[in-house]
């Protein structure tokens, strides 16, 4: 009798799971349109699509009034889980992309443009396959909370020895410094989380000045905290 009971509430956990896995689907494909091709599309699903299992068949409803309102920030905590699993920065393409930031915010202020990945080698004495690596791992990492995007570059020395909730309030004070449509570029991206493409069209500025605005940002959160 105990048995069939909870065959019968893992069975309609299940079914729980099935009626979300379209939501799982659209939040794959939303992340990974904000990444690059090397990232599976079918990885990103099938890991939000397991735990969507997960989460259903420790749900309470009784403890939780909307289920997708539970389930969705783990689901999509454990697609940046397995992002953050590809280990796509070293330590010497960490140094690589810092540089790579630099080389570009340099080249943009002479030439009003973007460096290609032969330009970038050229300047920086690399071979074209690291850069491109190098800028693959890097837009990668745009899509995770800004907590972990400033660890890229100074390995997290730095930000390790500032408690989480100071380093929001110092995360809050360097969006104060930009102007409105800076902060609603931040706000587009991390919260709406629309691709550069579509920011693009809402604001009308280029998708270069929405990465040097990205970029900016994290370069004044990193000096804020001694980075």
């Amino acid at each position: 009798m105990i048995l069939a009971y909870s065959q019968d509430l893992k069975h309609k956990k299940d079914e729980l799971a099935i009626q979300y896995l379209p939501a799982v689907k659209a939040m794959a494909f939303r992340l990974k349109e904000r990444l690059p091709s090397s990232v599976d599309y079918m990885d990103l699903s099938a890991i939000g699509t397991e735990e969507l299992i997960k989460v259903a068949r420790r749900y309470d409803e009784s403890l939780n009034d909307s289920f997708w309102g539970y389930a969705k920030k783990r689901v999509y905590g454990a697609m940046l889980d397995y992002l953050r699993s590809l280990d796509v920065m070293s330590r010497a393409s960490r140094k690589l992309v810092k540089a790579i930031d630099y080389a570009v915010e340099d080249y943009r202020a002479i030439h009003d443009d973007e460096p290609s990945d032969e330009k970038l080698a050229q300047i920086l004495g690399e071979s074209v396959e690291k850069i491109h690596e190098a800028r693959i791992a890097s837009s990668i990492y745009t899509v995770m909370p800004l907590y972990d995007q400033t660890q890229v570059g100074d390995e997290g020395a730095s930000i390790a020895k500032v408690e989480n909730d100071e380093l929001v309030e110092k995360i809050k004070n360097v969006l104060g410094t930009f102007s409105q449509r800076e902060q609603l570029v931040i706000q587009l991206y991390y919260f709406e989380e629309l691709n550069l493409k579509e920011i693009s069209e809402v604001l009308d500025i280029t998708e270069s000045r929405i990465s040097q605005i990205h970029k900016s940002v994290l370069h004044k959160i990193r000096e804020s905290v001694g980075a």
